[in-house]
């Protein structure tokens, strides 16, 4: 017997509350702003400067101990990692301990710095610091544009892909739901302060990734249908589409929040905030191929020219592999 999320004669109605759908997209993301404007993003140690301090150990690295251990110091934002490498001898032990810039100083004060190194050796003894590095604020403002150029990249990238793939009503669906998601996320962000680092940069792009591959089979769905069913309004098409597809998207986005709630609780502080962004992200970009890149396209309308072969329909680069 085989499994089916969602029956073969689905048929709901996506467009049916259209001004309803596209009103609280318009909503979440107009609000998205403004608490980016109004309460701004808890950058990390990455993006807002701060000091670095290298630890080896013979002890194995208990991240929660020393998490426990630097409490009192009240240090604000601390990371704490285990640096895992091939090279290291089965007995050698690294973390790296990222404290976060202490007011308008480009890096903690030496004094600071013993305070961290006792509270760490009265845990583990034989603790030792091979290196302590600073990021100051040049550095940290290069990582901020840096992030923003590889974002804009990303959704260039894509808007010139669905373009050439598809016709450019196409490519407008799809780049407006992109931006849609990753400015929501982003607002997300700002209301509940979480800390926002390179980590979540990275989920920000895995985000364009999962909902261009969502929205791309959507299109490619209607793609099929507008040729099959030649006279059949847009808005029926549209909607037998995302039918058709709505399995796949049940399996794909539920399998893997499967796995992302699972990190979510069980994985601990250091990718928080990395796999919130991508839950977060995996409901909002299934959400968007659906009631945001689809309803741009009904809004714009597609021109069927049926001279074309099958082969090339929509531009003379319709067969590019996705």
């Amino acid at each position: 017997m085989r499994l089916k999320l969602v029956p073969d004669n689905t048929n709901w109605d996506f467009f049916g509350r259209l001004p309803l759908t596209l009103g609280f997209s318009g909503l979440l993301f107009v609000a998205s702003i403004v608490a980016f404007f109004v309460l701004g993003l808890n950058f990390g140690i990455d993006f807002r400067g701060g000091t670095t301090i290298r630890t080896e150990s013979s002890v194995a690295v208990d991240v929660g101990d020393y998490r426990k251990a630097l409490q009192p110091l009240e240090l604000g934002d601390v990371s704490i990692s285990e640096v895992f490498d091939p090279n290291f001898r089965p007995d050698q032990h690294v973390a790296m301990v990222r404290i976060q810039a202490q007011g308008d100083e480009e890096s903690i004060t030496p004094e600071t710095i013993q305070a961290v190194e006792t509270a760490l050796q009265s845990i583990d003894p034989g603790i030792t610091f091979p290196s302590v590095e600073s990021v100051g604020p040049k550095v940290s403002g290069e990582l901020v544009m840096t992030a923003i150029y590889s974002v804009l990249a990303a959704i260039g990238a894509v808007l010139v892909y669905i373009w050439l793939r598809f016709e450019w009503q196409f490519a407008v669906g799809a780049v407006v739901a992109l931006v849609h998601d990753v400015i929501i996320t982003i607002g997300l962000f700002s209301v509940l302060q979480i800390q926002f680092d390179l980590a979540t940069i990275a989920a920000l792009l895995t985000i364009v990734g999962y909902s261009l591959n969502d929205t791309v089979v959507v299109f490619d769905r209607v793609r099929e249908n507008l040729r099959r069913y030649k006279v059949m309004a847009l808005k029926e098409v549209l909607n037998l589409s995302i039918n058709e597809t709505m399995s796949r998207t049940v399996m794909t986005s539920g399998t893997t929040l499967i796995a992302l709630i699972a990190l979510l609780a069980l994985g601990g502080d250091v990718i928080r905030g990395f796999v919130f962004a991508m839950t977060f992200g995996i409901i909002i970009g299934t959400y968007s191929s659906v009631f945001v890149a689809s309803a741009i396209l009904l809004k714009l309308g597609v021109k069927r020219d049926w001279s074309k072969p099958d082969g090339e329909a929509g531009t003379q680069f319709a067969n590019v592999d996705a």
